[in-house]
């Protein structure tokens, strides 16, 4: 099937979508109507090249990628698509001549309800790099019919809205109802002797269809296309038997069960029945996948015995890792492998990727929950678990610390121990995380199996966080360093022959202000607040935790006030501090901090005596469109995670390339993003990792530096007596008792540094020759080189040998 992209040709396919599709002609059709034809468009192109790219890997034996994520944060797609197919431009061009602005139809598209925070945004950036490298890759996720939630603050406090996604977001999605596969839960499993062989059989389990629903990602140039499995579920029938006797509801209800699975993302699970349906999402997604891994694999090789040398199956977190019992299950009780050998292609076939040091993603499943929803996965870990533990005891490990690694233990299924035990490779995000995990979370697997443990620093689709939501800046680099940085990002390095170019330096600063005039007006719109373009922009966005120290930023624009209040004639450079950021719907504590920042920006934008000088902005369902918006617009990066708490972070990076400052601690990329830039051109403050150690080994003691510092002191008490009229004791008490993220122990650093980025920003030459660096060097962050780490080092494949010279439109005109 062959696609035109001349002017005409896009015009003509665009009108018979609209006819064909909706019935209407040009004139009559709405904005909404249109972006969905141009969609379904782009849609169908890439679904064509998908087919040819994975045509020639087929025919070419090449390895294939599978990756399992609960996740994956798209953002839009349409921008996308076209500006990777390189066919942006023409569609601009027939659509103008059609009456209608492109970016106009961009607005119409819903941000795809697929994920919530860096875990799902390093997904899809992962599927655009593989898809540009020309990996054969598919990625596996749920179809969330309502995603996590859209956010609404009421009086600063976050309330969670179902976020309706699916009717914009529904055309890049092409359903597949004859792949569907059944999923098992509950129920009891039979075992018996037959002929030799111990079988298992599952019996009287409730079933529930898993439908597969494809999207697809286009690399640069339409090299290659990467598809993502989303997956539906759906019960297996509707009982009509009950439904004629009268039982109306119990008919409904049964369908009802089944298609809440995916519904929500990450549903609250601080009652029993959000465990339940957690888990129950967990191991729909892993059981679907590995199913349709091995459908398709067995068509082609007709054996699972070269599956680790034909496939790599890698687990994004912990989220997926029941893919290591299904695969065995399915080898066991579908396949006829015996254990062993069933085990030895299991684990050269799966590796995970560990994304945290917090105890709370550290994903542990009662014993009883677990076997009563899974109870023939529940045997299998069983005995992985009896196996893995008599090993270890064979070679004499200490009993203590084999109970420390048991999958099973203490009543719980610990999966980052199931995780580990069962992959062939363990890699953390960041230099600094991945040692974290070999001397702490991991130690003492690590002690025993080194060889299992590697890093793989995170990195961002850099085509999309600069080229697509910076296009000044990427021109400003393809005039003076060439297009070389859009296909390999080292290249950016030749930026800082200009570090000294006073015409160059002075062009940053004027697209830095066009960005942040355009921030500037959105933040009028939405907020009603007036900001000033000529003011630091002091950006904050990430998901709302205690450990990534919203407070610790708050607390200190709180303390600038009080102080500003007390010498109003001093000499201040204007600052508009920017937050984004959403709460997990369970955690109080955050959405306090949320609150409390609100209602500090009621104060300070309200309060004439300072408003000219400082604002505060919040900014409300916080998603990858608005960071689009908020990135480039940046002066000032905040990455003030406590240093050994951040595993990477991937908005450093975004902040970076875009030619933002970041003030940070040493933790996560930022120690990478230190040594790529050196001192002078990044604002370091607070503890080191083994400086936060120590001082929790010798006792952290907060109030003593809540009677000692006087900004701390001042700034405390009056959020004693209310902040706005609002009370924020839950903070003030946990800043001056046990304070668990060390806020008040980094708070005179903190200021220090801030002070410092105020003196350098006073000097326009020496503020954009640090932005100009910090763009230079941001190549080593792309998901390009992230990836290409993971098929060297990992998955062992190589890319589908190219049939096309570099470079070449894959769906141009034949």
């Amino acid at each position: 099937m062959e696609y035109k992209h001349s002017v005409p040709q896009i015009e003509k396919q665009i009108l018979a979508k609209l006819e064909h599709g909706y019935g209407v002609g040009l004139e009559n059709a709405t904005n909404d109507q249109i972006y969905k034809s141009v969609a379904l468009i782009a849609r169908e192109m890439m679904e064509q090249g998908c087919s040819e790219f994975m045509a020639e890997a087929e025919k070419t034996k090449t390895k294939q990628v599978y990756y399992l994520c609960m996740e994956f944060l798209l953002g839009r797609s349409l921008k996308n698509t076209l500006f990777n197919l390189g066919v942006e431009n023409d569609f601009r061009e027939a659509l103008r001549q059609m009456g209608v602005k492109l970016d106009s139809l961009y607005d119409c598209e819903p941000d795809a309800g697929l994920g919530n925070g860096g875990l799902g945004r390093l997904a899809a950036c992962f599927m655009d790099a593989l898809a540009t490298q020309r990996y054969p890759a598919m990625g596996y996720s749920l179809c969330y019919e309502y995603g996590i939630f859209r956010q609404k603050l009421v009086d600063g406090w976050q309330t969670e809205l179902p976020d309706f996604w699916l009717p914009g977001g529904r055309i890049w999605m092409h359903e597949i109802p004859e792949k569907a596969v059944e999923v098992h839960f509950r129920g009891h499993v039979e075992e018996r002797w037959h002929n030799n062989y111990h079988e298992c059989i599952h019996k009287d389990y409730t079933t529930i269809m898993a439908v597969p629903c494809d999207m697809y990602i286009a690399g640069m140039d339409g090299k290659g296309v990467s598809r993502l499995r989303l997956w539906k579920s759906k019960g297996e029938s509707f009982d009509m038997g009950l439904f004629n006797s009268g039982n109306y509801m119990r008919a409904m209800e049964q369908n009802a069960m089944a298609e809440s699975i995916t519904k929500v993302l990450y549903p609250e699970d601080n009652h029993p029945e959000g465990k339940s349906l957690r888990l129950t999402q967990q191991y729909f997604l892993v059981s679907a996948s590995i199913q349709d891994i091995i459908r398709t694999h067995l068509f082609q090789y007709a054996t699972l015995d070269n599956l680790p040398d034909t496939v790599a199956i890698h687990l994004n977190d912990t989220h997926p890792v029941l893919a290591i019992p299904e695969l065995m299950r399915i080898m066991l009780d579908e396949c006829g492998y015996d254990w062993d050998h069933a085990w030895d292609i299991t684990t050269r076939t799966v590796a995970y990727t560990n994304h945290t040091v917090m105890k709370e993603a550290l994903e542990c499943w009662s014993q009883e929950l677990f076997k009563m929803q899974l109870p023939r996965i529940y045997q299998i870990v069983e005995e992985i678990n009896r196996r893995f533990c008599q090993q270890m005891h064979d070679i004499g490990v200490d009993g203590y610390k084999v109970g420390r690694m048991a999958p099973l233990n203490d009543g719980y299924v610990k999966m980052a121990n199931l995780a580990v035990v069962g992959s062939h490779s363990v890699n953390g995000v960041s230099a600094l995380h991945s040692d974290i995990l070999k001397k702490t979370v991991f130690n003492d697997f690590y002690t025993e199996m080194p060889e299992k443990f590697t890093n793989v620093t995170n990195g961002i689709a850099h085509r999309r966080w600069l080229n697509q939501s910076n296009p000044e800046l990427a021109n400003l680099l393809t005039q003076k360093i060439g297009r070389g940085y859009i296909y390999d990002a080292s290249q950016l390095k030749k930026l800082e022959a200009f570090k000294d170019d006073k015409a160059v330096l002075k062009e940053l600063a004027e697209i830095k202000h066009h960005n942040k005039e355009r921030l500037a007006a959105y933040i009028k719109k939405e907020n009603n607040v007036t900001v000033d373009p000529d003011s630091i922009f002091d950006v904050q966005v990430k998901r709302m935790h205690e450990y990534k120290r919203q407070h610790l930023n708050a607390l200190n624009i709180l303390a600038t006030y009080l102080w500003l209040k007390d010498n109003p004639n001093a000499d201040f450079v204007p600052h508009t501090y920017i937050f984004g950021a959403k709460a997990a719907p369970g955690y109080y504590f955050a959405k306090q901090m949320i609150r409390f920042i609100y209602k500090l920006g009621q104060l300070i934008n309200n309060d004439p005596a300072v408003n000219q000088k400082m604002k505060v902005i919040y900014i409300e369902d916080y998603r990858v469109t608005l960071a689009e918006l908020l990135i480039p617009a940046a002066d000032i990066s905040e990455q003030i995670s406590l240093a050994g708490t951040e595993a990477s972070g991937t908005s450093n990076m975004k902040f970076m390339i875009n030619g933002a400052v970041t003030l940070g601690t040493l933790d996560g990329a930022n120690v990478e993003i230190h040594d790529s830039v050196g001192d002078d051109n990044m604002l370091l403050f607070g503890m080191t990792t083994p400086e936060v150690e120590i001082l929790r080994k010798d006792g952290y003691h907060p109030e003593q530096i809540y009677y000692n510092n006087p900004a701390v002191h001042c700034a405390i008490d009056y959020m004693r007596g209310g902040v706005n009229g609002v009370e924020f004791g839950d903070i003030v008490h946990s800043l001056t008792t046990n304070d668990p993220y060390m806020v008040l122990a980094d708070f005179d650093s903190y200021q220090k540094a801030q002070g410092r980025a105020v003196k350098l920003y006073r000097n326009p030459e020496t503020w954009q020759r640090m932005c100009l660096i910090n763009i230079a060097n941001a190549g080593r962050f792309a998901a390009d080189r992230a990836i290409r780490e993971y098929a060297d080092n990992i998955w062992h494949c190589k890319p589908v040998p190219s049939s096309t010279a570099p470079g070449t439109d894959a769906f141009a005109t034949k």
